[in-house]
Order: structure tokens, then sequence, then C-alpha cells
């Protein structure tokens, strides 16, 4: 089966391009280094001829709100429309849980859009919803710091490592359609503040983290339950200990 991965360079995409290489199916890793561009539409065309499938983890390039936002709409109108073209049966895309409920931040905004796009293409569809990466938990502890400071949310978070969500998008992408959400996230649920505490702590950094309810998020405001799935979930299998001590886990 031809698999196009777009964003197929990143974190997450790098590592399904392996999963699915190793599966014995011919995967092509679209991103602009190799001369696919969704927001141009250059070489779209001729990555996804013969493709049945496509899986969509690219990321904005800015994070400022109308650019975000722009992002998701272009790249997603003309990847949708060259899928059409080409006949692909299935259209997977990666989110994040909670996205819904996060209209406050331009970049969750942007999301919505993304995924509205998907949801009125006539492609059949699944789109993953994850939660957090631990990789992106010094990006959290900077988005909050002031000076020896870290203020964040107490909200609950489920944090996922990326090889789990790797194994999990790469299964969604060789299953069915699901024309709707499927969620995923780590085993273990913890306060955000607490965590991002204990990733400082046990990457020596002498900040503390404060509680704060007033805390925003990328420009929202977090209930409890903002960020954390609803019921059954699949579940990856690292929790905060086992990923940190992994030999390439940031610091």
């Amino acid at each position: 089966m031809k698999i196009v991965v777009i964003g197929g360079s990143g974190l997450i995409g790098s590592k399904v391009v392996n999963r699915l290489r190793e599966a014995g199916h011919e995967v092509v890793a679209a991103s602009p280094a190799s001369g696919v561009n969704t927001l141009t539409g250059e070489g779209l065309d001729a990555a996804l001829a013969g493709a049945q499938v496509v899986l969509d983890v690219a990321n904005s390039p800015s994070f400022e709100d109308q650019a975000v936002l722009e992002f998701f709409q272009t790249s997603g109108r003309n990847l949708l429309a060259a899928e059409a073209k080409a006949g692909v049966r299935h259209h997977v895309a990666l989110s994040v849980v909670g996205t819904d409920r996060l209209s406050e931040s331009g970049y969750f905004r942007g999301k919505i859009a993304q995924e509205a796009l998907i949801r009125t293409a006539n492609i059949p569809y699944t789109i993953v919803h994850s939660t957090q990466f631990f990789e992106f938990l010094g990006s959290i502890a900077q988005s909050g710091a002031d000076g020896n400071t870290v203020h964040l949310s107490p909200a609950f978070v489920q944090p996922i490592a990326s090889d789990d969500v790797a194994a999990a998008v790469a299964d969604y992408t060789l299953g069915a359609p699901r024309q709707g959400v499927v969620e995923i996230a780590g085993p273990e649920r913890v306060r955000l503040s607490d965590l991002v505490q204990r990733y400082l702590k046990a990457s020596n950094d002498p900040r503390t983290v404060v509680p704060d309810v007033k805390a925003r998020y990328f420009g929202a405001l977090l209930q409890d339950d903002t960020l954390v799935p609803g019921p059954n979930p699949r579940l990856g299998t690292l929790n905060f200990d086992a990923w940190f001590a992994l030999p390439k886990a940031p610091r």
C-alpha cells in the first residue's frame, strides 16, 4: 500500500514513516525539504499519485494566531483537494485532545478549522486526538516562565511519549477509517504544574513551578478536564519516569 506522510521528517512523522516501512508499505515522507509543500501545493499531485492513504502530521511553523489559522486552512484545503483528485481512500490527521474546548487559543482555533475541513470533505477519515507529548514539557515550562518561577495551571494532563503516539498513529493509518475522532493518551493522569515540577527537578533545573488557576495554556484558561481524554482512550505504555530514562529523552 502506498502511504503519504505529510510532515514525514518531523518528530512523529519520522517515527511513523519508519514503522510503516518496516511493515512493508511504500511510504513517501513528504515535507517542504523533499519538494512537497501543502501551503503552495508544490509537489502534491506527484507525491499523492497512486496513494491509498494520506497521514497528516504537519504543524504550523509559526504559533502567531493568524499565521496558524492560515496554515491549517490553506494546507488543509490544498491537501484534501489533491487527495480527491488522486482518489485517496483514507485521510488520517493528528490533532490534540481537548481541541474543541480550547477555542480561546489562536493555535487551537487553527486546529478546529483543520478538523472542520476534514469532516466536510468527501474522503473517509480518522482524526487522532493525542494528549501532550512528554517531549514538549520543556516548551510548556518556558511558556509560563517568569524569572526563577514558572506559573502553570494545575489542571489535569495525561501526557504520552512520542514513541507511543507513533505506534498508535501507524495502527490507525493501516486500519479502516473511523469517520470520527479516536483518542490516545499516556498511562498516568497528573496535574500539569506537578508534572512540570518533576520534569524540572529531574533535569536539574532550579526553577520552581507555581500552580496558578489563572495561568493560560497557549492563550486558553484550563478547567480540570480540558486536556484529558474521555472514556476508553488508547493508552501508551511509557509513564514519565520510563520516558525520562530513555537515552534520547530531551532534557
